[in-house]
């Protein structure tokens, strides 16, 4: 019998070549590929028929056949549950909380539940169960990590979710290679699908992330699930977002907000209101607005600190906002208001260790940087919404009566608003200030 000879798979995106290359010429990633057994022939060689239905057929409505969770952050996250047959890929940091997430959900599921461990011993979870005050039923515990065993498992208890900790610790007994390669990580997914579909029951599978905060394991992993949900949070921060990145069967970038506590994650119904708990209202430097995340509106801080640098270039620090942007925003301030910033070190922070990448909280960045610089403070009952365009012109943003209704609720009876937004608002319990440039702006709340 000839002995197969190995390829070398590109651990970012799945190219594959008969030699080690420095870099991948798909993908253009340096030093990802490594040497993998190939798979064996005639493997996926498969023969049959599948059913065809017409695309206007009657479809059954998939609202009462979602199996729910019970964890309405978890569930809101997922579209409003979990659909059967679907796979859903849970990534995040070590030690951020994702076993203790899966354990609460099974428990919290009401429904029979696998719970396959790869990485702890069955005693080990059984500890973390006891130590959060978990107690079920209906979960059931194996440690392995061998799909084969899995298969057999579900066969026998016959479970109505199938939770897997972690991915990168499952094997498929047909390959030679390692546990967390790409070949062993691509067949373990695609056996896990391949048993959700045929039994139609939905899995949640853990996975972890690379030092930049990926997936692990070859990009077609995120492509073969049916959902991605990211699990972010800083750890000297308790609360903790749940992002849904991919969702074939809900919206993306729908966030759940949690806060880790000694019992475990609990959920925070009201982020808006906890995020803004500690804020000094009479500190210059700091401002609020209201952001966007998924369906639901979130207030946030923006803290800036302006300060003279001592050395040639001064320093630009951002916490929870794209540093970049922030260039942009203080060479507009620069060029179009006449701040001088570039003699002066500019550190922003959004409060709570969120992540906002959208531009509608421009406004309130260069109000935090203004106020930080000329140490005027913003105004206890002021929010502030706008994208900021290079020319100092405020643009309009998306779903503004949202954010309007969530800045009232929490107290906020002066709002500045984008000129554009005007046309179709319908009238509110607060002060609404429009504004087309910077300058108007700086003019309302500076003088």
């Amino acid at each position: 019998m000839s002995k197969s000879k190995s390829v070398f798979i590109c651990n970012n995106c799945g190219y594959e070549s008969l030699k080690w290359i420095g870099r991948c010429p798909s993908c253009g990633e340096w030093n990802s590929f490594s040497e993998e057994t190939p798979e064996p022939k005639g493997k996926n060689k498969k023969s049959g028929k599948s059913e065809i239905v017409p695309l206007n057929s009657k479809m059954e409505d998939d609202s009462g056949l979602r199996a729910k969770l019970n964890i309405k952050e978890l569930d809101r996250v997922l579209g409003g549950g979990m659909v059967p047959g679907s796979v859903i890929l849970i990534a995040g940091d070590p030690g951020i909380g994702k076993s203790t997430l899966m354990l609460q959900a099974a428990a919290e599921s009401g429904i029979k539940v696998l719970y396959v461990t790869g990485e702890e011993s069955v005693n080990q979870v059984k500890m973390r169960a006891e130590r959060l005050n978990i107690r079920s039923d209906n979960v059931f515990l194996m440690a392995g990590n061998s799909t084969e065993v899995i298969n057999n498992a579900v066969e026998e208890i016959k479970p109505g979710l199938i939770i897997v900790d972690s991915i990168q610790t499952l094997v498929n007994p047909e390959f030679d290679n390692t546990a967390g390669s790409v070949t062993q990580i691509r067949e373990s997914a695609a056996s896990i699908m391949d048993l959700c579909k045929s039994k139609n029951i939905p899995a949640m599978i853990v996975g972890h992330v690379t030092k930049e905060g990926y997936v692990a394991g070859p990009k077609l992993l995120e492509h073969m699930v049916d959902a991605v949900i990211q699990f972010e949070g800083e750890r000297n921060y308790s609360f903790r977002i749940l992002r849904s990145v991919k969702n074939r069967f809900g919206n993306t970038n729908e966030i759940g907000i949690f806060e880790m506590s000694d019992k475990g994650l609990v959920e925070v119904n009201d982020p808006g209101k906890l995020f803004l708990s500690e804020r000094n209202e009479d500190v210059p430097g700091s401002s609020v607005t209201a952001a966007i995340e998924g369906s639901r509106s979130v207030l946030i801080e923006v803290q800036s600190l302006v300060s003279v640098t001592n050395f040639g270039n001064p320093q630009r620090v951002t916490t929870g906002f794209d540093s970049r942007r922030l260039s942009i925003l203080l060479a507009v301030l620069e060029r179009r208001e006449g701040f001088v910033l570039s003699s002066q070190n500019v550190f922003l922070n959004i409060a709570g260790g969120l992540k906002i990448a959208e531009p509608s909280i421009d406004l309130a960045v260069c109000m935090a940087v203004i106020s930080s610089l000329m140490n005027k403070p913003v105004g206890k009952s002021r929010a502030v919404i706008g994208e900021v365009g290079l020319g100092g012109e405020i643009r309009s943003v998306n779903r503004i009566e949202k954010r309007i209704s969530e800045a009232v609720k929490l107290g906020f009876d002066k709002i500045i608003i984008p000129a554009g937004n005007k046309k179709g608002l319908k009238k509110v319990s607060a002060q609404i200030e429009f504004v087309e440039t910077l300058s108007e702006a700086v003019k309302i709340i500076f003088g």
